[in-house]
Parts: structure tokens; C-alpha cells; sequence
């Protein structure tokens, strides 16, 4: 579980946004997001499929 230090009078947002940035960049909320319906083997293949053409289309772009 992260943790952030709230130094003695910081705000509530500003100490609830480094929270979340923290979790963003762990990767937990991505983790939540995947988990919270079930996905078939089946549709989880063509999503990873998909999102390898992607990366693959992006690097070749960002080569050029």
C-alpha cells in the first residue's frame, strides 16, 4: 500500500492528489481498473493483440 508523508498544515486536496499521482504511477489504479469485470481469455488476447499493434505502429512512427 503507498504511503505519502502530510507535512503539519497541508491541505487535504493537495495531499489527496500526491496520493493518487503515487497510485498512478505503482500502477494500482490500471490493476483496479483490469480486475473490476471479467474478461475472457478470449477478448484479453485480441485486447493485448491490439494494444501490441499499437506500440508497434508508435514505435515505428516515433523512429521515422
Amino acid at each position: 500500500m503507498p504511503k505519502i508523508e502530510i507535512r503539519k498544515g497541508e491541505e487535504l486536496d493537495k495531499a489527496l492528489r500526491k496520493f493518487k499521482m503515487k497510485l498512478r504511477h505503482e500502477g494500482t489504479l490500471d490493476e483496479m481498473k483490469k480486475r473490476e469485470f471479467y474478461e475472457k481469455p478470449s477478448q484479453r488476447r485480441r485486447r493485448e493483440e491490439e494494444e501490441a499493434k499499437r506500440r508497434e505502429v508508435k514505435r515505428r512512427r516515433d523512429s521515422d
